[in-house]
């Protein structure tokens, strides 16, 4: 994905430049990247997503799904997932921007009964995380053609309720672009970083859990939890991603690796392996 406030903002207009001078009256050029960018926006997407039971599981369940994103007078919002971004820095028209600003939100790992795999469902039940931090990164415009951006992002996210109680860093790359007037496409690369609380509190097995599931014990330590990769595509039904109906599809994988591959509820219950699927109808004003 791109800059939070480039998302809604580039998918309508160029790569496809010569086209619409071609299609449109002389005194009419297309819009600019400026122009794009800079006007008030806001997108409302509905659909549904398939994601694993848990963290580390095989099964997995569909749920509808619900996503914001808009600009208003340049400050940028969206939503991640079940996180808020808001992007405080004014947007401008400099080839290397910066971006900053909050994110609040929630993690909600194996924190329901009736799990689908019966072993895993007779660990304890896991507490809501309300995760708050923020995020600072970089984007760079006009990589491929004047719409297409490249942004590097951390994510620092510490849970405040009683559920972990620790701090997960992610780093980000997203590369994004409009592929014709009503085609959009962005790719994602990721990886989280944890500490050995988080790593304890969601994959150690202790002797109490190892004796009512059958599960060897496992004392799980921190560091790189997963890496990531993911793939967005938006297709305008109504003939423009600036204004009005479109379709999208998304697709994220991720790998979990070290002691998190290695804990029993992954490498004897579940996979390290990790999909999500989603698919839907956007709105855009």
């Amino acid at each position: 994905m791109m800059r939070l406030r480039h998302m809604p903002l580039l998918c309508a207009a160029l790569i496809a430049a010569p086209a619409i001078a071609q299609d449109a009256p002389a005194a009419s050029p297309p819009p600019s990247p400026e122009e794009i960018t800079n006007r008030d926006t806001l997108t409302i997407a509905a659909g549904g997503a398939m994601f694993p039971d848990y963290e580390g599981s095989d099964d997995y369940r569909f749920i509808p799904a619900l996503a914001v994103r808009g600009q208003y007078h340049g400050f940028s919002f969206t939503t991640r997932g079940l996180y808020l971004y808001v992007d405080v820095i004014p947007e401008g028209n400099a080839k290397i921007e910066f971006d900053a600003g909050p994110i609040a939100g929630v993690r909600l790992n194996r924190t329901k009964k009736k799990l689908k795999d019966d072993v895993v469902d007779l660990l304890p039940v896991k507490k809501t995380a309300f995760e708050a931090g923020a995020f600072a990164g970089v984007t760079v415009h006009g990589v491929t053609n004047p719409y297409g951006s490249l942004a590097f992002r951390v994510d620092v996210l510490h849970d405040f309720a009683s559920a972990h109680k620790s701090t997960v860093v992610s780093p980000n790359v997203d590369f994004s672009t409009p592929l014709s007037q009503t085609t959009f496409v962005s790719a994602s690369l990721g990886a989280e970083f944890v500490s050995n609380k988080f790593a304890d509190y969601y994959f150690s097995i202790d002797p109490s859990e190892s004796l009512v599931t059958g599960l060897p014990t496992f004392n799980a330590g921190g560091g790189m939890k997963n890496w990531k990769a993911g793939l967005l595509l938006n297709q305008s039904i109504t003939g423009n991603l600036l204004h009005g109906l479109s379709a999208f599809g998304t697709v994220n994988y991720s790998r979990l690796v070290g002691d998190f591959k290695r804990s029993p509820i992954v490498s004897d219950r579940g996979s390290a392996n990790q999909w999500l699927l989603a698919a839907g109808l956007a709105y855009t004003w």
